[in-house]
């Protein structure tokens, strides 16, 4: 997962990961494995990671996605980190993939993933496995005028604008029931408007999400959403199914909603938001999700595989970034 001129929206989250990293004094290189392009790709990787660790004396892997995961562990070079960000361990995976991924303690030294749940299906227990989603950019995502953000992207003025951002054609997004809620709604509000985004620059989506009177996601599965975290640093009102770890990070936030997953209910949830026609203080709820706060955890894990003269000091200039 990786930005790609033709997806410049793929794993945007993975790459700020990275940067935020070697802000904060971590040395990386990073090995993009275009899995989507072709699977052949993968027994390409191999032989390109191991081209790397012959020419580099690397402390350690991390490898993102269990997929990517199982090609970094056919070494013994380096320790290998693993993130999964959302479905290689859950019920509806694949069994080649849910097995192994469900094994990942026993596979790799350590294990982070983004929500509670997913750390119950590998072991609940193991240290060695660590809940860490990734972090928000709140210099990126803040709040700005509406009426700015709406010039900027010549939306209507005075409409109420629905925001829904992703890979609509991913069949966990569910795209018919995010339609049908519409239809409800416009049925009492019929100047709403639904706001599509997919496939654009990462760099956009503050400027749509301050435009925007809420975010709607009807997903039925999902990790840790970064474009729930975003929404709520930008103060979005936001209407969602109760997926990954979505229900703690809205939680007690008035103007979030969860929302079963039928369109009437999303529909009725909707009409709240916009009739409450208020921004919400989500910015202060997920400031423990800063890029910084999560830099500094993963980097504290890091610590823990190198030895004592190559660990990273932290700066601690996470708390500013808030």
């Amino acid at each position: 997962m990786y930005p790609t001129s033709d997806q410049p929206a793929f794993g945007t989250f993975v790459k700020d990961q990275v940067q935020a990293l070697r802000r904060a004094g971590v040395e990386i290189d990073v090995l993009f494995i275009n899995g989507r392009k072709s699977r052949f790709n993968y027994l390409w990787g191999v032989f390109r990671l191991w081209c790397m660790l012959l020419r580099k004396p690397y402390q350690l892997v991390h490898a993102h996605h269990a997929i990517s995961g199982f090609v970094a562990r056919l070494q013994f070079k380096c320790p290998v980190v693993v993130t999964y960000h959302g479905g290689e361990v859950r019920e509806h995976a694949p069994t080649w993939l849910k097995i192994p991924g469900r094994c990942a303690r026993f596979l790799f030294d350590r294990v982070i993933v983004v929500n509670e749940n997913e750390k119950a299906l590998i072991y609940k227990n193991d240290s060695r496995v660590n809940v860490i989603p990734c972090g928000v950019d709140f210099e990126r995502f803040k709040p700005v005028p509406q009426g700015s953000a709406r010039a900027q992207l010549k939306l209507p003025k005075e409409k109420p604008l629905l925001l829904w951002a992703g890979e609509h054609w991913q069949p966990e997004k569910s795209l018919e029931l995010l339609e049908a809620s519409v239809d409800i709604i416009k049925q009492c509000r019929p100047d709403v408007e639904l706001i599509l985004v997919s496939g654009k620059p990462h760099s956009v989506m503050p400027i749509y999400m301050n435009a925007c009177d809420a975010l709607v996601l009807t997903s039925w599965s999902e990790g840790s959403p970064m474009v729930i975290k975003e929404a709520m640093a930008c103060n979005l009102p936001i209407v969602s199914t109760d997926v990954g770890d979505v229900a703690a990070v809205i939680g007690g936030v008035e103007g979030c909603y969860l929302a079963e997953p039928n369109p009437e209910d999303v529909a009725d949830k909707l009409f709240k938001v916009l009739t409450r026609n208020k921004r919400t203080h989500g910015r202060d709820k997920i400031g423990n999700l800063g890029s910084g706060q999560i830099t500094h955890r993963i980097i504290e894990m890091y610590n823990t595989l190198c030895p004592p003269q190559l660990r990273v000091e932290f700066s601690g200039v996470w708390n500013s970034e808030f």
